[in-house]
């Protein structure tokens, strides 16, 4: 494809946007032509990128946000090929990611204009707003133009990452400012918006981090250990994506994480049973189902432990779906091509056609924790804040000290933010996001099943 075929192809979907904008852009950037510029490859600072203003970015978003989101697969994350990716396959990797965050950055930015304006002069949400306006800036610059080659790309992955950076704190944030505004805006209205930003941030972020592990595994800049994002050196991974993920392997390692936290605040270490098919794989974002079996056995220990059996272990059950199954869509079969080169820690021979991986699975966790109220048994899919004071006689904005330590272990990427009432809920969110879920059967007086089914990309080839 000739390289103007390419930029038509790129700006097709921009080419409605305001005039206004368009203009002010290209005025710009006339006055601001590009300097031919040695590749400083990781080490030029993210502040030195160009970005447009707030008042020219204020004019693209209600045009931006009214474009239709497109809807992510694993499928779309890996198509690409296998690292080391070549030249021309890491290009078209950052077209694509460029493709789609303008659009989904503007969808959150209009969401926080609809929520009532009391509620976004809150400093914290407006934190938030503040910071999606200033990373759709800085993209804006990029649309209208196509990325042809690797200067450009390093440029646009150095974007990619402040990007990153810049809402790694997003969740804790909302939390304080929603909690500070709970006398203007209802739970429910809460819950809805939190359920769509919390969806489209998981996605966002996504598609950002792959590119980035791409670029980082790639031939022109192999260097894995240098990404500021996960990056693993590891053959099986495409980018953040496991194409070979055993989940028993991931139920024993965040086993251990919890039951080591069972033990210090309690002085009780749960036990735990894999059964079924313990040897199953299949391609999925391992950070996503570490985050959800987290979550799920900090519940499952928890209300084993209070309820007095500890001696009973917790009961995970691993059931692969079998290719066959009768559902209405199969798995698609995708095809990559082998690496380009093979160099650094991917020297080894391609990974063969994975075609023992199952299409999805199903995880079962049993525990004999006493079951769900029925009282407590409508909310649980709740966004809550039950760990904050929010008594009469505290002010407004005051914080337990058990507030204070949760947020601060969430803003330090610690797995605490559960104690939000965030766990059960966005662990639902990361599961339905490509197609899974989570469903809860709740024995009261003796205890819980916990039914969480994710699905694949199908066979990678």
């Amino acid at each position: 494809m000739t390289s103007t075929a390419r930029l038509s192809r790129l700006s097709t979907p921009f080419r409605n946007v305001p005039g206004r904008y368009l203009a002010r852009r290209a005025s710009s950037t006339s006055q601001n032509p590009k300097k031919e510029t040695s590749v400083a490859h990781h080490h030029r600072s993210p502040t030195h990128h160009h970005h447009v203003s707030y008042s020219e970015t204020d004019d693209a978003v209600p045009w931006l946000a009214k474009q239709p989101l497109h809807r992510l697969s694993l499928a779309d994350l890996v198509k690409h090929g296998r690292p080391p990716l070549n030249a021309e396959a890491l290009l078209s990797s950052a077209r694509f990611t460029l493709s789609l965050l303008p659009i989904r950055l503007a969808h959150r930015i209009q969401a926080l204009r609809n929520l009532p304006y009391i509620v976004v002069s809150n400093p914290n949400i407006r934190k938030i707003y503040n910071n999606y306006q200033h990373s759709l800036s800085t993209l804006l610059p990029w649309q209208g133009r196509t990325i042809s080659n690797l200067e450009d790309e390093i440029r646009f992955t150095e974007v990619l990452a402040e990007l990153v950076n810049t809402h790694t704190d997003t969740i804790p944030i909302l939390a304080r400012g929603f909690l500070e505004c709970r006398k203007y805006i209802s739970p429910a209205e809460v819950t809805r918006f939190l359920d769509h930003h919390l969806r489209a941030r998981i996605g966002t972020r996504l598609v950002a981090e792959q590119h980035i592990a791409l670029h980082y595994s790639s031939s022109p800049h192999f260097d894995p250990s240098s990404s500021p994002t996960p990056c693993p050196e590891n053959p099986g991974y495409i980018g953040v994506i496991d194409t070979a993920l055993r989940p028993a392997s991931t139920v024993d390692s965040c086993g251990t994480f919890v039951a080591d936290i069972c033990e210090l605040n309690y002085g009780v270490r749960p036990e735990w049973t894999i059964k079924g098919s313990p040897e199953t794989t299949f391609a999925f974002v391992p950070m996503h189902l570490e985050y959800i079996i987290t979550e799920l056995l900090k519940n499952a220990f928890r209300a084993t432990v209070e309820n007095g059996q500890s001696k009973s272990p917790v009961e995970i059950t691993i059931a692969p779906e079998p290719p066959s199954s009768a559902v209405t869509t199969t798995p698609p079969v995708i095809t990559l091509s082998p690496p380009s080169v093979s160099l650094g820690a991917f020297n080894k021979d391609h990974i063969q056609p994975l075609d023992d991986n199952a299409p999805g699975v199903t995880i079962r966790i049993r525990d004999r924790g006493g079951g769900i109220s029925p009282e407590v048994l409508p909310h649980i899919w709740s966004y809550s804040f039950t760990t904050f004071s929010e008594s009469e006689d505290d002010p407004p904005g005051a914080w337990s000290d058990d507030a204070l330590s949760v947020i601060s272990a969430a803003s330090s990427g610690g797995s605490s933010i559960a104690g939000l009432g965030y766990g059960l809920p966005l662990s639902r969110a990361y599961a339905e996001y490509f197609g899974g879920g989570i469903a809860v059967q709740s024995l009261h007086g003796w205890g819980t099943d916990v039914y969480l089914r994710l699905k694949g990309v199908g066979r990678i080839e």
